[in-house]
């Protein structure tokens, strides 16, 4: 198996599969493949437990289904596009070296990796969409790719040192950093500060990958150009986003 990783702003990454060989990805991350790659849509993964392992995936944030592609006879290639600006990041796991990712974090991986529920956490509606906040947890053994927003910027914390992040900045950890939600201290930062009420606080020793563009920052940054439906949709764009879109409504009802 052989792989390539082509572009800047949008890559794409190209993995040439000899014949018997397979990668996986959640359902409709395909961008193209030859004609001699075979297609497989399952709840199952390699030692993933069958349908309740494919009901961890998605209480993780994951699909309920996973695609393999298979090269049959002949050697293959299929590629998978990111989805927002930013980069592909080819990552080794093995038994003891699991990596925990942001819910929309994982591209493609090779057959043996697995995928589940690294932390999950309700933060309440208009916080995070009301969807809380979720991690994958990669585990298994073999290679995985991916997916991060923006630039990316690697910190490697030593025992005990603590970094907070905005959540949004989360891309991935090694599996030997703890990671726990915090609030923000005092109640002005927390509502007029701009940064939300929670932080996500990573304690070494271990490996971040920190991604510079939080899908909820691309979101508000396009929110101008997508009609006033759009500019009502404040999910995930922190406490003072909610309380102006409430205000805005209550002008309009008046006016």
């Amino acid at each position: 198996m052989q792989s390539r990783i082509l572009g800047t702003t949008m890559p794409v990454l190209e993995v040439l599969l000899q014949p018997g060989e397979s990668v996986i990805s959640e359902a409709g991350e395909l961008s193209w493949m030859s004609q001699t790659i075979a297609m497989s849509t399952h709840t199952q993964m390699a030692g993933g437990g069958g349908f309740l392992g494919a009901i961890k995936r998605m209480a993780g944030g994951g699909t309920l289904f996973m695609t393999e592609y298979t090269a049959q006879g002949y050697p293959g290639e299929v590629a998978f596009a990111t989805k927002v600006p930013g980069h592909i990041l080819p990552v080794e796991i093995s038994p003891g070296h699991e990596l925990m990712i942001h819910r929309h974090g994982f591209l493609c991986a090779t057959s043996q990796i697995q995928l589940g529920v690294g932390f999950q956490q309700s933060l309440g509606a208009g916080i995070f969409g009301g969807d809380g906040f979720l991690l994958q947890k990669v585990s298994g053994h073999g290679t995985a790719w991916l997916e991060l927003a923006g630039e990316v910027v690697v910190k490697d914390l030593q025992p005990g040192e603590t970094l907070r992040v905005h959540p949004g900045h989360v891309g991935a950890f090694t599996g030997s950093v703890s990671f726990n939600i915090t609030r923000v201290q005092g109640i002005r930062n927390m509502f007029f500060g701009g940064d939300g009420i929670f932080l996500a606080a990573l304690t070494g020793p271990g490996r971040v990958w920190l991604q510079t563009l939080p899908l909820s920052n691309l979101a508000h940054a396009l929110d101008p150009y997508m009609g006033r439906e759009g500019a009502r949709d404040v999910r995930g764009l922190g406490t003072a986003a909610v309380i102006g879109g409430i205000a805005e409504s209550l002008f309009d009802r008046n006016s």
